[in-house]
């Protein structure tokens, strides 16, 4: 679908983005964009605008380097996200927090709910709030749905640690930062993760920091 008239500010607004080449800035905490629930995609940056958009935030993503990136988090306020995860973790902590290597994916006008009542909670940082981490306990495995790039269909199960990247994102798509979600008394930088919470879980931290896992 062509875009229209009122949409032609956006797609202004991201051939702008795009005309600097290479990664994307990515937008911090505190912007308001990262607090607005986005707009449904219904082809206001037109195909070619929409595949070159998707290329960029695969090329942000990844120099980032992140397992997921939300429109939003470039200033752009449509419901498409992108994840793509390598999993290049010990097979340890593989195993305990089900990371397993994710093929990048185009999510559009995703929407994902619960399966079950099982919680996982693990740390989690996000590329919108750098240099910090918290536990969230997030559901253990969700329904996604949501069409991709190309508008055909997607209906997936995710567990483990795919379904927190889903979380993650759909979150972002609506107005929502991990940290809303997370035990604040967990926060810790990423200096005080690598040195003293890198077990598979986050269950020594809980205890010396003084908050409950699910």
């Amino acid at each position: 679908m062509a875009p229209d008239r009122d949409h032609a500010p956006l797609a202004e607004r991201v051939e702008e983005l795009l005309a600097a080449g290479g990664p994307l800035p990515i937008v911090a905490a505190g912007r308001p964009v990262l607090r607005r629930p986005t707009e449904p995609y219904d082809g206001q940056l037109g195909p070619a605008l929409l595949a070159r958009f998707v290329e960029a935030l695969r090329l942000t993503m990844r120099a980032a380097p992140g397992v997921g990136l939300a429109a939003p988090q470039v200033g752009v306020e449509l419901r498409i996200a992108v994840l793509e995860d390598p999993a290049p973790v010990p097979e340890e902590i593989a195993v305990v927090r089900g990371r397993r290597p994710q093929p990048f994916r185009v999510l559009v006008n995703p929407s994902c709910e619960p399966v079950g009542t099982a919680r996982a909670a693990f740390f989690e940082g996000c590329l919108s709030v750098p240099g910090w981490q918290a536990v969230v306990a997030r559901h253990a495995e969700v329904r996604l749905r949501a069409e991709d790039e190309h508008g055909h269909p997607v209906d997936d199960v995710f567990t483990g640690w795919p379904a927190r990247i889903v979380q993650h994102e759909t979150d972002h798509l609506d107005g929502m930062l991990y940290l809303d979600r997370a035990d604040l008394r967990s926060l810790s930088t990423n200096e005080a993760v690598a040195a003293l919470w890198s077990q598979p879980t986050p269950a020594a931290a809980a205890d010396a920091l003084g908050f409950e896992l699910p």
